[in-house]
Formats: structure tokens, sequence, C-alpha cells
């Protein structure tokens, strides 16, 4: 694999978690300004996702956005990747560089948010031990830090309840079969103001033996979704997104009809072998009778062969 195959075949996980967190802030969306991988500067610094509140003193009841203030960086990890310490010092000083560049903004109107699947473990340790820092878990898979000058939380998402945070917590690459029929459910009720394309893509590519489980009917409603979602899908279609992915779905599809044609194949050979068995039988029976000089005519009518084809047999004899 070459190192371009190597970058297509890449799961995107960060646009799947930008719609993930919409999703669940939905009921906010009239009020939150969501600002994917924010540019710092001219140069290569950005932020995974900046949440902006418009409101000032809007209060969201939401157990991943009750630190929220006015401008809340949120930095993302993949399940393929972990939260190190490098990575929260890196995204301070990210909040840090905001504050100072944007006019309007102090750093008392921001927060920190980091979220990843796994429990970081070590970043916590560190946290406690070497900053001095208080960890408490205010509920479960959130952590809210104190100690520092500005508000943090880490967000464990494989933690968090499925009945409050179901798409950040379905966002993984270890699924099952009856999860991703509930995510069809749930993305059949999102409207195009909400789109899903890029979680769908990104769950299907992570979970793919759970994909083969799903039955056709279920894949058919996958492909709706996709194909009937805002203006995200239409970008996507445009990069290839879409339509890499109806080829991935058409090889597998090419691939479940050779399995079906390969099974329909065997019953028919033995059906056929049965036939030829029965052939051979009646052509065995026509030699004897043609050796004992039975007339050719009596021998059609007891084998049911053609008269044609006892007189071909009568003649290699």
């Amino acid at each position: 694999m070459t190192k371009d195959d190597a970058a297509q075949d890449k799961l995107q996980w960060h646009p799947a978690f930008l719609q993930a967190i919409q999703m669940e802030l939905q009921d906010y969306r009239d009020f939150l300004e969501f600002r994917y991988e924010y540019h710092l500067t001219s140069e290569p610094l950005r932020i995974d996702l900046l949440i902006i509140k418009k409101p000032k003193d809007l209060s969201i009841d939401k157990n991943i956005a009750r630190i929220f203030r006015t401008d809340n960086v949120v930095e993302y990890k993949s399940p393929e990747d972990n939260l190190s310490v490098k990575d929260f010092w890196k995204v301070c000083a990210y909040a840090n560089l905001y504050a100072a560049i944007t006019p309007g903004v102090n750093l008392s109107d921001l927060t920190l948010t980091f979220v990843e699947s796994r429990h970081p473990r070590k970043l916590l340790e560190y946290l406690v031990n070497t900053r001095g820092y208080t960890v408490r878990e205010t509920s479960p898979g959130i952590y809210r830090v104190t100690g520092d000058y500005l508000p943090i939380q880490i967000i464990e998402s494989k933690k968090l309840p499925e009945d409050e945070n179901f798409w950040l917590n379905s966002l993984t690459n270890d699924l099952e079969k009856s999860s991703l029929n509930v995510i069809v459910n749930e993305g059949k009720k999102q409207g195009p103001e909400m789109p899903i394309d890029a979680y769908i893509d990104v769950i299907i590519r992570a979970n793919k033996k759970a994909y083969k489980e799903v039955d056709k009917m279920w894949q058919d409603t996958l492909f709706e979704i996709l194909e009937e979602n805002g203006t995200i899908t239409r970008c996507l279609e445009e990069k290839g997104t879409i339509t890499r992915l109806k080829e991935e779905w058409k090889v597998q599809g090419i691939e479940q009809g050779r399995e079906q044609g390969r099974e329909q194949g065997i019953e028919q050979g033995r059906e056929q072998g049965i036939e030829q068995g029965r052939e051979q039988g009646k052509e065995k029976a026509a030699r004897n009778l043609l050796a004992r000089s039975m007339p050719i005519e009596d021998i059609a009518q007891v084998t049911e062969l053609p008269i044609e084809k006892i007189r071909s047999l009568a003649a290699v004899n």
C-alpha cells in the first residue's frame, strides 16, 4: 500500500465528531456557533472545534456542556489515538493564543474540553500528581479539572450514558450489529438541518464486521440518509467520499452475490448431477438390453431414451 492509499483509507473521525457533538447539542443549535478546525494564524495552528455561545448568559442543561462559557475550545481524539500530556499543553497554548489574538475575547470567557474514548489514566495522574490539580468525576465519563485558571473537563466518551449521549457514545470502532441498527433508526429522525453523513461514513468504515451483519433493508436506509442529507453530503460527494462509499458497497454487494451464486451453483450442480446420474443409468440399461438383442423400439419404451440415442449406443457397441 502506498502512502497515498494509506491516506485515502485513514478514517476521518473528526468530521464525524463534529456532527456527533452537534447532534448532542441540537436543542441549542440556534444559540451556538460551531467553528470546525478553527485557524489561529496563517500557519497551520488550528483548534479541532470552537463552540461559541451567542447569548453569553445561555445556560445549557446538558452534561457535556454545563461547563461552557462564551468561547469553548474542544480537542478530540479518535478511538485510534490517545490523549497525551503534550496534547493537554498544546491545547492550553492554543486557548491562550486564541484569547491573545482575537478581539473581544478574554481568558475569562474560555473553557477547555478534551474528548477521547479511552480512559485518560496517564493524563489524569499527571494533572493530580505533578500539577497538583483536583480531578473529580462529576457524572459518568466527565472529569472536572480544577486548579487551573481555565475551567477544564475531560470526557471519556465510551463511559457516557447512552441514553443521554447516544451520538458520542456510539462514535467508536467496536459497535455491535444492534447498535448500528439503532444508529440507522436515530439517523432517520434527523432532518437536513442536522447533517449526519460524515458520522455514518466513519461508523461504517470503522465497524465493517457489524455492517456486514446488518440486513439489506438497513443498508438501503443508510444509503438514503447519506443521499438525502444536507449541504455537507454534497460537499463530500464533490470530494468523492460518497462515490467511494457506494463503490465499496457495490463491491460488497458483488461479493455477496458471488457467495449466493456459489451456493445456488452447488444446489444446481447437485440437481444436475442427479439428472446426469439418471441419464447414465438409462444408457447403461440400454446397453445391457442391446446386448440381449432387444429391439430398439422396445428399449426406447423401457428406458424413455430417444430412439436416435439408442441407435448411437448400438453403433458404439
